[in-house]
C-alpha cells in the first residue's frame, strides 16, 4: 500500500461511509414505524366510527343468525353515542348525529341493565308503538303482523333423527320480511305478554328464535332499549364456524367453515 493509500485510509472516510449506512438504517426504521403507526390510528378510526366485528355466541337470532358467525356492524347506522365512540365513558350524552332505526334492522346495543354487555336482536318496535305477542303472533299498535308458516328448520339430531320446529316468515309494516322460528310451538313462555307501550328515544327488539330470546319482553333484563344503547346496525357476515368451533383452531376450519354464509347480508 502507497503512502497516498494509507493516508487515504487514515481520513476516516470509511467510517464516514458506516455512518451514512447507519443513518439510511435508521430512516428506514422510522419510515417503518411511522407507516405502522398511520395503519394502527387507520384501524383504529375505522373501528370506532364505521365498522366493528362482532361474533354471535347464542343461538337467540336462528335461523337469521347462527353461533359462530362473525360479523361486521356498522356504527355511522344510528349515529354516535358514549357506547359507540367512548366505549361507555360519560364523554357526553345523546347521539350525535342520530337517525331512527327502522323496523326490522338487526342491531347490535348495549344492555341496559349494566351498558356493558353486548346483545343483537331484531328491532320491531319504535318510540309511541304498542307491542303485544298474542299466541306467538307479535301485534304492533293493535293489528297482527302476518307471519306465513313455511318448512319447517332444523336445530339439531338426537339419535340420529333431525329434530325440527316450526318457521314463518314475518312481514313487518313496511314490507320488511324476515325468518322466525317458534321451538315451543305458539305456548311458550313469551308468547302471550302484556301490552308494551315503546317509551319516546327508546325502541323495542326481540329475537328472531322466539322462544329462545332474553328481549324487550322481558323488562327487568332488558326491556326497553334508549337510542343511547344502539352500538350499530348488523350488515353482513364475513366468516362462520360450526357451533363449537373457536376461532384460533385454524386445523379446524376447513370442515368447520361454513363457506355458504360467508359475505351474506344481514336481513
Amino acid at each position: 500500500m502507497s503512502m497516498e493509500d494509507r493516508g487515504l485510509a487514515a481520513t476516516g472516510e470509511r467510517p464516514a461511509l458506516t455512518q451514512t449506512v447507519k443513518k439510511k438504517d435508521e430512516g428506514g426504521w422510522l419510515e417503518s414505524f411511522r407507516t405502522i403507526a398511520i395503519t394502527v390510528v387507520i384501524a383504529l378510526g375505522v373501528r370506532v366510527f364505521a365498522f366493528e366485528p362482532f361474533n354471535i355466541p347464542s343461538g337467540s337470532m336462528i335461523p337469521s343468525l347462527l353461533v359462530g358467525d362473525y360479523l361486521f356492524v356498522s356504527k355511522y347506522s344510528y349515529g354516535y353515542s358514549k357506547h359507540t365512540v367512548a366505549l361507555g365513558f360519560d364523554v357526553f350524552d345523546g347521539r350525535v348525529l342520530g337517525s331512527m332505526p327502522e323496523r326490522g334492522d338487526v342491531a347490535v346495543f348495549k344492555l341496559p341493565l349494566d351498558n356493558r354487555t353486548d346483545y343483537i336482536k331484531r328491532i320491531v318496535g319504535l318510540p309511541g308503538d304498542r307491542v303485544q305477542v298474542i299466541d306467538g303472533v307479535l301485534h304492533l299498535n293493535g293489528e297482527p303482523v302476518k307471519r306465513d308458516r313455511i318448512e319447517d328448520h332444523r336445530v339439531g339430531e338426537v339419535l340420529g333423527t333431525a329434530v325440527t320446529v316450526p318457521q314463518y316468515v314475518e312481514t313487518l309494516p313496511g314490507g320488511r320480511t324476515h325468518r322466525i322460528i317458534e321451538q315451543s310451538g305458539d305456548q311458550g313462555a313469551l308468547d302471550n305478554t302484556p301490552v308494551y307501550v315503546v317509551p319516546p328515544d327508546h325502541v323495542f327488539a326481540m329475537g328472531d328464535n322466539r322462544d329462545n330470546s332474553q328481549d324487550s319482553r322481558v323488562l327487568n333484563s332488558v326491556g326497553f332499549i334508549p337510542m343511547e344503547n344502539l352500538v350499530g346496525r348488523a350488515e353482513f357476515i364475513f366468516f362462520s364456524l360450526e357451533e363449537g368451533t373457536r376461532f384460533w383452531e385454524v386445523w379446524e376450519w376447513p370442515k368447520a367453515l361454513r363457506v355458504g354464509r360467508l359475505f351474506d347480508a344481514v336481513e
